[in-house]
């Protein structure tokens, strides 16, 4: 295993945008991963062993690599919903090596007792500790990066997306799910209203999520070629405003704003969950939880891509197409 990692690992050099002192330097940090690195080590002790949301979205994110005609002998899976993906690949994208990495070591951990108990066939797999927003991986090292519901948590998603570019190789393919800015709008609008009646105004609590339309704009600006994104919706009924909260804690989704209050008061609390209940529930009492799913696929540059003819290079103009078939706007 230690000879796998060193393979990933050699050569290492660093594409994160970082102090001397090791600190982040960008202007705008939002997430204390520190925190999120806490969540998600109680999270690997509270998932289920499975989770149909998360198995879902993982089965969709893995489709796609039934729909490459060539394979991917080398893959690194980041964050997220690490078992998940190790669990339901069953040999699709003809992976051979897989490097599971994670900032949590229990997440880690949990990954190497379930892979013990359900081995993964023919792939080696190896296991490492390391930060989406400092990517542990040398350049041109993997043929595909995976990533399933981790990378809205990183302060700079931008930076996330350049660096596993960089990972890539040569027409290399990058997948990821990310959680979207309709997820959670039923609690967005219970928790706003409570705050705003039992203390006059309000503050962060839910953490802020890219919008559909900026995904296309990332991939671009991460430098990706061949861009594609699509959205899923997916809606889940739960007995109470509390159940939720213990899914997404199992999930390791609970905020982890830097601006985040300390303290939640009772009396906003037990006013969410009644606000709740009172706007969306159900006739049978369940209460609805809405989860809106960023699908994003892009491809490390490579001659062998199509690419757009230069413009001005058409041989054919429009005013010879309107004569051929016609000026009256049919088909």
């Amino acid at each position: 295993m230690r000879r796998s990692i060193a393979r990933f690992l050699g050569g290492l050099r660093s594409y994160c945008t970082d102090s001397g002192d090791g600190s982040q330097s960008s202007k705008l940090k939002i997430f204390d991963r520190h925190f999120k690195r806490k969540q998600r080590d109680r999270a690997a002790w509270l998932m289920k062993p499975k989770d149909s949301l998360v198995d879902t979205v993982a089965e969709n994110l893995l489709d796609r690599l039934e729909d490459c005609k060539r394979t991917f002998p080398t893959a690194l899976c980041m964050g997220g919903s690490l078992e998940a993906i190790r669990r339901l690949l069953r040999g699709r994208g003809g992976i051979e090596k897989l490097l599971m990495m994670d900032t949590s070591w229990d997440m880690v951990k949990l990954c190497k007792d379930a892979e013990q108990q359900m081995p993964t066939y023919n792939i080696e797999t190896s296991y490492i500790i390391g930060d989406e927003e400092y990517l542990p991986v040398k350049e041109n090292s993997v043929d595909l990066v995976i990533s399933c519901l981790g990378l809205h948590w990183t302060n700079d998603l931008p930076g996330a997306m350049i660096q596993s570019r960089l990972a890539l190789k040569p027409d290399g393919l990058f997948l990821a799910a990310i959680l979207g800015g309709e997820t959670l709008r039923e609690l967005r609008i219970a928790c706003t209203i409570a705050q705003m009646e039992r203390e006059g105004g309000i503050s962060p609590r839910l953490s802020p999520l890219a919008q559909v339309r900026d995904a296309g704009n990332l991939l671009t600006r991460a430098g990706f070629t061949l861009p594609g994104v699509d959205v899923d919706e997916y809606t889940i009924r739960y007995n109470s405003a509390l159940d939720l909260i213990e899914h997404l804690r199992a999930m390791g989704e609970t905020s982890a704003l830097l601006q985040r209050s300390k303290v939640l008061k009772k009396d906003t609390a037990l006013a969410t969950a009644a606000i709740y209940e009172s706007m969306f529930a159900a006739e049978d009492g369940t209460i609805p939880a809405t989860f809106q799913i960023i699908y994003m696929t892009g491809w490390r540059e490579h001659q062998s891509q199509q690419k757009p003819k230069k413009r001005g290079s058409a041989t054919v103009s429009f005013h010879d197409l309107q004569k051929q078939f016609g000026s009256d706007g049919s088909c």
